[in-house]
């Protein structure tokens, strides 16, 4: 499901997970124990992208349909805990954003230091609320420390994408880059982070995201019980049926 490249001091790691890279439990688990790996192994920096054309539609909607509750109280957890390992990790993290990335995977998009974005065929948003569903706490916390507190509503209730300009007005992007430019670019960027000392880099980046860290160590046990709750409930699960049945299943 994750494909990993080493170039020089920099791993490049590609999403490959069905045709639109969303996101499962087991997908989950395989990111934090690569970037696990990846930080044993002495890389200075991560170039996160995915295969094809997609970067991430986000969760996978059939799986979490088809498992029910049960499943869900399984992968809400790993949920969270990859968007922290991504956000959480010391050395230097590019996100080539080589097509959309959408709900989670804006998610994984905002955890990541830098987001190139593919200016012709790029989307970003977070529509999980026109799934009806809410994101973890988590994932609250990572959009805020990306994107800021003024950017979140319209983001998050609107469910809108922005692609290109739009996307680079909005700070949902750092960076424009034709098609096959998002790659080099994304390693470019990641080779020029991995010359600072990772100590340095490590603390600073702490510094950076400590009030984000914090306000989920305090709330993430009660907000993810509520929001396994809401995920769970018939009205969210007719919800994510309706939505999986008129987009999905088509």
């Amino acid at each position: 499901m994750i494909h990993t490249e080493i170039t020089g001091e920099v791993a490049v790691l590609r999403l490959r997970h069905g045709k639109a890279n969303t996101i499962d439990t087991e997908l989950c688990r395989e990111l934090a124990d690569t970037l696990a790996e990846v930080e044993r192994g002495g890389q200075r920096a991560v170039v996160l992208t995915g295969a094809g054309e997609m970067f991430s539609a986000g969760v996978d909607l059939l799986r979490l349909h088809d498992g029910g509750p049960r499943y869900i109280t399984e992968f809400l957890p790993a949920l969270s805990d990859a968007f922290l390992a991504l956000y959480g990790f010391p050395r230097p993290v590019i996100a080539a954003v080589n097509g959309h990335a959408i709900a989670g995977g804006a998610v994984l998009a905002a955890a990541c230091d830098r987001r190139v974005l593919n200016a012709a065929h790029g989307r970003i948003g977070v529509t999980e609320l026109l799934v009806g569903v809410p994101f973890p706490l988590s994932a609250m916390e990572i959009l805020r420390s990306a994107f800021g507190t003024s950017a979140l509503s319209e983001l998050t209730l609107l469910g809108e994408t922005y692609g290109g300009e739009h996307a680079l007005a909005r700070g949902l992007a750092d960076e424009l880059a034709e098609p096959e430019e998002v790659l080099p670019r994304a390693l470019e960027l990641a080779h020029q982070l991995a010359t600072i000392p990772p100590k340095t880099f490590a603390h600073t980046k702490a510094q950076i995201h400590r009030p984000f860290h914090e306000r989920i160590a305090e709330h993430r046990t009660g907000d993810d019980a509520h929001v396994e709750q809401l995920w769970s409930s018939p009205e969210s699960l007719t919800a994510i049926k309706s939505y999986v049945d008129k987009v999905l299943r088509h």
